[in-house]
C-alpha cells in the first residue's frame, strides 16, 4: 500500500513537472518572442488575472464534480492549448488561450494539494504514522521535483536557440538596453523583427514544449490512481473559497503580509519578462535567455531545500532580511549596471542571486501562512494565491509601458514596503507568544 501510494506521488510529481517545462519555459521567452505591442507580456498579464479569479471559484466545483485526477487532466488541456496557439501568435489566440491556463491553473494546483494530501492521510492511516509527517514528507518530494521545471524548460529553448545556424538569435539593433529602456521608444518595426527566430526555430520549440505537455497528460491518465470518492472535498458552494478568503482578510496579519505576497509575483515578473528582454536579449540575443535562466532555477532550487531546513536553527526572520537584502541589492545593481557583451559573468550572477531570493519568497512566505493561520490554511492560501497572482499581473500588465528603472523603483518601494509590514508581524506575534506565556500557558 505505500508503495502505491509513493508511486502515485511521483506519477503525479513527474507529469507536472512535464507540464510545467513547457510553461515556464514559454513564459520565460514571451517578452522577446511576441514583443509586437507588448503581446507576450499582456498574454501572462491576463492569464494571471484568470488565474486568481479561478483559485477562488473553481476548484472546490470541480474536485467536486469529476475528482483529482480528472481535474488535473482537464486542467493540463488548457495549459496545452497555450502551446498550440502560440504556433499562430494574435491577440486573439494568445488572449483566449490565456484565460484558458488561468481557468485551468488555479484547479491544478489545489487539485494536487488535495491529492498529496489524501493520500497521505490514507497512507498514514494504513501506517499508524502521523498524517502531518506523511503529508509534509510527500510535499517534500513533490516540491523538490517540480522545483526543476525552470532548470528543464529553459534547457530545451537553449539547446534548440543555440544548436541552429543562422536561426536570428542575435541580440536586436537596440541602442540603449537595461534601466534605461524604455518600450515607448521602440518603433513598431524594430519591435517586429528584431532578434526573432525564424518560424522553423519557433516551431520546433513549440513542437517540443506541446509534446512534453501531451506526454505529462498521458501520464496521468494512464498511470495516475484515482483517490477514493469518499475522501475527496465534501459538498460545497463554487464561491465557499472566495467567501472564505473574503472572510479571513479581517485578520490584520493577513493584510499586513499582503506587500510581501504581492512582491513575490513583482519579482518573478521582473526577472521572467524585463531581465531577459532589457538586459539578456537586448545585450547576448535570444539564445542566451535559457542559459542565463537556468542560473536563476539551479540558485533557486538548491537555496529553497537548504533554507527549509535553515530555518530550524537560524528561525525565519534572518531568512527573510536575507531574502530582502539582496533584491535590494539586485536592483540597486541593476539601476547603475551597464549591460554589455564584455561583462559576459554579470548576467549569470545577477539571475543566480535573484533565484537566491526568491527561494525565501517561494520557501519560507508559503510556509509562513500555514504556520501563522494553521486554522485557516484554505482561506490563507487563497489569499496567498490571489494577492502573489495579482502581483504577476501587475508586473507583466505594465511591462510594455514603464521604463526598466521606473519598474524597478516600484519593487524596490514594494519590497521594503513589504519587509516592514512582515516585521509587524513578526512583533505581533511575539506579544502573542509573551502574553500566553506570562498567563501560564493556553488554557485547556
Amino acid at each position: 500500500m505505500r508503495h502505491s501510494h509513493l508511486k502515485n506521488i511521483l506519477v503525479l510529481s513527474f507529469g507536472i513537472l512535464l507540464l510545467y517545462v513547457a510553461y515556464m519555459g514559454l513564459q520565460t521567452l514571451q517578452s522577446s518572442l511576441n514583443r509586437i505591442e507588448g503581446l507576450g507580456v499582456a498574454s501572462l498579464s491576463v492569464m494571471y488575472v484568470s488565474l486568481s479569479l479561478s483559485s477562488l471559484l473553481l476548484p472546490p466545483l470541480l474536485i467536486k464534480k469529476i475528482g483529482c485526477k480528472w481535474t488535473i487532466v482537464a486542467s493540463m488541456c488548457c495549459f496545452i492549448s497555450y502551446s498550440v496557439c502560440n504556433f499562430y501568435p494574435s491577440w486573439p489566440t494568445l488572449i483566449i488561450s490565456s484565460i484558458l491556463l488561468g481557468l485551468g491553473g488555479g484547479p491544478l494546483w489545489a487539485s494536487k494539494s488535495t491529492y498529496i494530501t489524501i493520500s497521505g492521510n490514507k497512507h498514514a492511516e494504513n501506517s499508524g504514522k502521523l498524517a502531518k509527517d506523511v503529508v509534509n514528507q510527500y510535499f517534500g518530494i513533490f516540491f523538490f521535483i517540480c522545483q526543476t521545471c525552470r532548470i528543464w524548460g529553459n534547457l530545451i529553448s537553449s539547446l534548440v536557440f543555440y544548436l541552429t545556424p543562422n536561426a536570428g538569435l542575435d541580440a536586436p539593433n537596440q541602442t540603449i538596453c537595461g534601466a534605461g529602456d524604455c518600450p515607448a521608444e521602440l518603433s513598431q518595426s524594430q519591435n517586429s523583427t528584431a532578434g526573432r527566430p525564424s518560424n522553423t526555430v519557433i516551431y520546433i520549440l513549440l513542437g517540443s514544449y506541446t509534446a512534453c505537455g501531451v506526454l505529462a497528460m498521458v501520464l496521468i491518465i494512464i498511470f495516475l490512481e484515482r483517490v477514493h470518492a469518499h475522501t475527496e472535498p465534501k459538498d460545497q458552494p463554487c464561491y465557499s473559497t472566495l467567501l472564505a478568503a473574503l472572510k479571513h482578510l479581517r485578520d490584520k496579519r493577513q493584510c499586513l503580509l499582503i506587500p510581501l505576497t504581492m512582491f513575490s509575483g513583482f519579482e518573478q515578473g521582473f526577472i521572467a519578462s524585463d531581465f531577459t528582454k532589457s538586459y539578456v536579449t537586448c545585450i547576448l540575443g535570444l539564445k542566451y535567455v535559457g542559459f542565463v535562466i537556468i542560473c536563476f532555477g539551479v540558485t533557486n532550487s538548491i537555496c529553497a531545500a537548504i533554507f527549509g531546513k535553515l530555518t530550524q536553527y537560524t528561525g525565519r526572520v534572518p531568512l527573510f532580511l536575507l531574502g530582502a537584502a539582496i533584491n535590494i541589492g539586485c536592483i540597486i545593481g541593476f539601476l547603475i549596471w551597464k549591460p554589455a557583451v564584455g561583462n559576459f559573468a554579470i548576467f549569470f550572477v545577477m539571475s543566480g542571486l535573484w533565484g537566491i531570493a526568491d527561494a525565501v519568497w517561494q520557501t519560507l512566505l508559503s510556509s509562513l501562512y500555514g504556520i501563522l493561520f494553521e486554522k485557516n490554511k484554505e482561506a490563507a492560501f487563497a489569499n496567498f494565491s490571489l494577492w502573489e497572482s495579482l502581483g504577476f499581473a501587475i508586473a507583466f500588465g505594465y511591462s510594455s509601458f514603464l521604463c526598466v528603472y521606473i519598474k524597478l523603483y516600484i519593487l524596490m518601494c514594494v519590497v521594503v514596503v513589504g519587509i516592514v509590514l512582515y516585521g509587524a508581524v513578526e512583533y505581533i506575534e511575539y506579544r502573542s507568544a509573551a502574553s500566553v506565556a506570562e498567563d501560564g500557558g493556553p488554557k485547556e
